[in-house]
């Protein structure tokens, strides 16, 4: 029986190579809008961090979630999305 091989993606922050499932989806919707997609069901292109803060603020300092979605992305929705990654830890 062949084994299923789990889904792997690189944190934003610390940029190693994790199942999926251990990660948290930031997602840039077709409007542009930028959120946590904490189902990761949501429509859109995604972008991968670990579920530790550290890896958010890094992956922040860095603008690799601008560089990943290809836009420049307001202080407010950093904050709304570290708030949102606060309550997960």
């Amino acid at each position: 029986m062949k084994q299923k091989k789990i889904p792997m993606r690189m944190c934003l922050g610390c940029g190693e190579m994790k199942p999926k499932k251990e990660l948290i989806r930031a997602v840039k919707s077709k409007e542009g809008e930028i959120s946590l997609d904490l189902t990761g069901r949501k429509a859109g292109r995604g972008a991968y961090i670990c579920k530790d803060i550290e890896c958010f603020r890094k992956a922040r300092k860095a603008r690799r979630f601008e560089k990943s979605f290809e836009c420049r992305i307001d202080d407010a929705v950093y904050d709304s999305m570290e708030a949102e990654l606060s309550e997960e830890e």
